[in-house]
């Protein structure tokens, strides 16, 4: 199996080679993902890209695997990544060309120098119906999570994912990773969910800390940008134009009166991979 990797701000995805994959006869196994993104018994990454052109022609396809074996229905980091392995494999030139992913339609657009890709990233959402979460239909804004008696203040929404975004004064890597997946399997968000935790530099800039749902911690997201920088905006602590700091990195969000998102950020190729089969029949230890 070939792949080529690249990285967005540190988070990392392996993309298939081939142009034109069956799901229905060739679609990974959850323990083949999970062996082939391990870091010590794999290649190693935050995730494998797969896609190719649709029926039509016109358009091209995404299925997002996350390492423990689940699917994404969006990947912000994962878009512009594919979008530049097409750039790279001469499949799509600097227009804009559309990718087809479970959750929606995004338009995408490589720079001359391939390594800055813009997404129309679609619309957020706060409803709770659509996100979801448990409870009355509601704007999920300024709620209250409590984790082994601690109170949280949160907001979730969806950019065709759900996102828990937790409000913080001061966020660390140490309270993402001790909250982080408690949060992600809280019953409050039935098909689990990404987390952000939150603080609000300026009008224009936001730091946040992500814990990513079926990956764990992450250095950075981009849909996790995106619900973070819609969530600022929608409590009224930032503008329009919003730059997301990460610990891997800076992705520029840009929000629209009716929050349709569009998101710039780097992407850089770091090489091509051969998996051997072999790998494939090594068994992890528990």
């Amino acid at each position: 199996m070939e792949f080529l990797k690249y990285h967005a701000h540190g988070n990392d995805y392996l993309v298939s080679t081939s142009e034109h994959p069956d799901f229905s006869e060739n679609e990974l196994t959850s323990e083949q993902v999970r062996k082939i993104c391990h870091r010590n018994f794999g290649l190693g990454s935050d995730g494998i890209l797969v896609g190719g052109k649709d029926d039509s022609g016109n358009c091209f396809t995404l299925k997002i695997y996350n390492p423990d074996g689940s699917t994404a229905e969006k990947s912000g980091n994962g878009l512009r990544i594919f979008a530049r392995s097409l750039w790279d494999r001469k499949l799509v030139d600097q227009s804009k060309f559309k990718i087809v992913t479970s959750g929606g339609i995004v338009c995408a657009q490589v720079d001359s120098s391939g390594q800055s890709v813009t997404v129309e990233m679609g619309s957020v959402s706060f409803q709770s119906n659509i996100i979801p979460v448990t409870g009355e239909s509601r704007e999920v804004l300024n709620e209250t999570l409590e984790i082994n008696g601690e109170k949280l203040t949160f907001c979730s929404a969806t950019i065709g994912n759900p996102h828990c975004v937790v409000l913080h004064r001061n966020i660390s890597v140490e309270e993402t990773i001790r909250l982080g997946p408690l949060i992600e399997t809280h019953p409050s968000f039935p098909n689990r969910t990404n987390v952000q935790f939150l603080e609000v530099l300026n009008r224009n800039t936001i730091r946040i800390e992500i814990w990513e749902r079926g990956a764990g911690y992450t250095l950075a997201s981009g849909s996790s940008s995106c619900a973070a920088a819609s969530v600022a905006h929608r409590l009224g602590l930032c503008d329009a134009e919003i730059a997301v700091l990460m610990p891997g990195g800076q992705i520029d969000i840009t929000i629209s009166e009716n929050y349709n998102i569009i998101m710039k950020g780097s992407v850089t190729r770091i090489g091509k991979m051969t998996l051997d089969l072999e790998c494939m029949d090594f068994e992890i230890p528990a």
